[in-house]
């Protein structure tokens, strides 16, 4: 899991320090000495993560923290303060401005990695809403970055899930002064009541009595109405080991006990804004623009968000200096489909070529009806080799199984041919790519359809 980290640092063995524990980890990591420097990293969205160190002058890291996190451009990017300052006061303080989190020098390997690595994956995932709903911004749907920014984390809803008595009358009653409140003293319940309550936030005691806290986590992480719920897990100062096991498993944040009432503020707040976030980032995805970017037919995407969104893409493999694979399909005689079959049956076998296409390419990639029977595929950070690989198994998908058309009563043979290129040069134009994908395709009909052709650029 690689990611983009951003030291913050002014005393250079520091830096040196962080840099090799991370470059060992395989991140990339980038480094700033002061706050000025460290701020216009974020604002050109070269880093993912920041590690910022408090005591610096000029601008001390609480300031740079705030103001990260008070731009609509930048509050998205996770920061964690590594300093030596190790009071409530200054935790609190940190959390208060903004931070995901705050380390107290010297910071263990181990736990430095594992906060990084719980991180960047929550980076990754919001990235991708992000990137998916700049495009709805072109089509008039407004997005959350403002309202995020403004947002108090306050009003929440939060299932406290913790089997001692004395403990959670105490938490809840400390959560109670800024968020609604319900406990489940028994765990064996918990995975339901989360599930049906619509919750902002869950609250998990690790050391809960002939149950395995973690695992509660973990369950809830894989069910699909709990998957995106944030965890924060609080634990006795002994239990370190299965915190970090809770950070790999989708734990979001931790407290350790005893527990100190404005940490324990602090971090739910942080919490609740980031689901809010996220939550109004899937709505713009999910819902508000589903019908405009989506073709009726085949459910993939529609041409107008694909010449969009592949701008994005493309933008982004440039700066970052990766590959971007892209190919055109075309169904082979599909006009004979429509004049022998009727044009029901072209419609079976567009969206039968739809479901296949989904279950041979990836997650991150990008599927698009183009236009009729031609269709395109976008590989983020896929090179030609690998990119031939996924095409000619979705040639063999398509050839390999007829298609039911008349809702079943007769299958046929369709076979498609494919164009496929890459974006390699830093800065091409998007059109330049998509005539290369075609003259690709057109070679592939012209050698006798039903086969792959790559050009490279």
């Amino acid at each position: 899991m690689s990611a983009r980290i951003l030291v913050v640092d002014d005393v250079p063995a520091n830096v040196k320090l962080l840099e090799a524990r991370l470059s060992a980890e395989y991140f990339d990591v980038m480094t700033a000495a002061n706050g000025a420097e460290a701020l216009a990293i974020c604002r050109r969205a070269e880093c993912d993560i920041i590690l910022l160190d408090v005591m610096m002058p000029d601008m001390d890291g609480f300031e740079v923290c705030r103001r990260i996190k008070t731009d609509p451009a930048t509050h998205h990017i996770p920061v964690v303060m590594v300093t030596a300052l190790d009071s409530p006061a200054d935790r609190i303080r940190g959390l208060e401005a903004g931070a995901d989190d705050f380390l107290t020098k010297p910071v263990s390997d181990v736990v430095l990695i594992a906060r990084v690595r719980s991180l960047t994956r929550l980076k990754m995932m919001t990235d991708e809403l992000r990137m998916r709903a700049i495009t709805s911004l072109e089509i008039g749907v407004q997005a959350p970055e403002r309202s995020a920014v403004a947002d108090t984390g306050k009003g929440g809803r939060i299932l406290l899930v913790d089997d001692r008595q004395s403990s959670y009358e105490r938490l809840a009653t400390l959560l109670a002064a800024e968020h609604t409140v319900d406990v489940e003293p028994n765990p064996t319940e918990a995975l339901f009541h989360a599930a049906e309550g619509n919750y902002d936030l869950l609250i998990v005691s690790l050391d809960l009595n002939n149950f395995d806290g973690l695992r509660l986590c973990s369950q809830a992480r894989s069910l699909e109405r709990t998957r995106h719920v944030p965890i924060l897990a609080i634990a006795d100062a002994d239990n370190s080991t299965r915190l970090l096991r809770g950070l790999e498993i989708g734990v979001n944040d931790y407290l350790l006990r005893p527990v100190d009432k404005n940490e324990l503020l602090a971090r739910a707040r942080t919490q609740i804004r980031r689901r809010r976030y996220t939550d109004h980032l899937r709505d713009n995805v999910q819902n508000s623009i589903e019908m405009a970017i989506t073709d009726a037919l085949t459910g993939l995407h529609n041409r107008r968000y694909m010449e969009s969104h592949l701008a994005t893409l493309a933008e982004q493999a440039s700066t970052r200096g990766k590959p971007l694979a892209l190919m055109i399909l075309d169904i082979d005689y599909f006009k004979s489909i429509n004049d022998n079959y009727g044009h029901d049956a072209g419609d079976d076998v567009l969206r039968e070529f739809a479901v296949r296409v989904r279950k041979s390419i990836r997650g991150i990639d990008l599927a698009c009806r183009y236009g009729g029977e031609e269709f395109v595929i976008v590989m983020p950070e896929t090179d030609l080799h690998v990119a031939g690989m996924v095409a000619e198994r979705l040639r063999r998908s398509i050839a390999g199984e007829p298609f039911a058309i008349h809702k079943g009563t007769k299958r046929i043979e369709v076979t498609i041919s494919i164009g496929l290129t890459t974006l390699e040069k830093k800065g091409e134009a998007v059109a330049d790519v998509l005539k290369r994908a075609d003259t690709a395709l057109y070679r592939a009909k012209h050698d006798g359809r039903n086969r792959v052709v790559s050009q490279a650029a």
